[in-house]
């Protein structure tokens, strides 16, 4: 049985999953979390998505034995690839998976342009094929693969020169032609500024963030599991390095 004071579990490949643990945070300040990120065996996004699904199912294998109320898979890649299984997995647990934001996209500019910007694994899985057909008639949709974006991130560089050289070739394409594109990927919000700057000022930026944590606090509230406490979070990272820990502190604060 689950108690409200136990902890909210946030699983990335990385660090990227630190974009949706602070829109956790702003939501539910009250909550105690638990992040972990697998660094040591990122990317996932050029993994198979066979390797990918074993991954997820390890960590949470973990996170579950640390009395966990709800584990929030904050990796579109791990959620593409074994959201599934991991809700067969627990059936009594709270699974929140992301999916890129293409519904807010479709909503707010039907008969337009978009782009998904995504990790290979993401933009190849039948997860992302159904939802990507849930809306091909609404606006029409540009796959754009980053495959280099989440290094780059991990390593501390989502807004270095080495990113722009990056992301420079693959966005000058649609400049100035996209009225949004959805960050597909957990990491890329933090090369946000970058992205801007690339595709031009009049390109909105979409990302899943603030939707999942809207949907992780109903289905908590739904469990009568929210919990009004002073707010904690631990921090753990499988790569072992205090570089790691500091580097998501650092992009918690932003």
């Amino acid at each position: 049985m689950f108690e409200k004071r136990d902890y909210i579990a946030v699983f990335d490949s990385g660090v990227g999953g630190v974009s949706v643990l602070r829109e956790l945070m702003k939501l539910m300040p009250q909550e105690r979390y638990l992040y972990f990120g697998d660094s040591a065996n990122a990317p996932y996004g050029t993994r198979p998505t066979s390797e990918v699904r074993s991954l997820t199912l390890a960590a949470a294998e973990k996170l579950m034995a640390r009395r966990c109320k709800a584990l929030v898979v904050a990796c579109n890649t791990a959620t593409a690839a074994a959201i599934k299984e991991l809700r067969e997995v627990y059936p009594d647990k709270i699974i929140i998976g992301i999916e890129p934001a293409l519904k807010v996209a479709a909503d707010h500019f039907p008969g337009k342009e978009v782009g998904v910007m995504a990790t290979p694994v993401t933009l190849r899985e039948e997860k992302f094929d159904i939802l990507l057909h849930r809306f091909t008639d609404v606006c029409s949709v540009h796959k754009i693969p980053a495959p280099g974006l989440v290094e780059l991130v991990e390593r501390g560089k989502a807004e270095s020169e080495e990113t722009e050289a990056l992301l420079a070739p693959l966005l000058a394409p649609y400049r100035d032609r996209l009225a949004a594109i959805v960050l597909g990927c957990t990491h890329y919000p933090f090369a946000a500024p970058v992205i801007q700057r690339l595709v031009g000022k009049n390109t909105a930026l979409l990302d899943g963030g603030p939707g999942t944590a809207r949907q992780t606090r109903r289905r908590l509230q739904a469990e009568g599991l929210l919990w009004n406490g002073p707010g904690e979070l631990l921090i753990e990272n499988s790569a072992g390095s205090d570089e790691m820990i500091a580097l998501c502190q650092k992009l918690l604060r932003g």
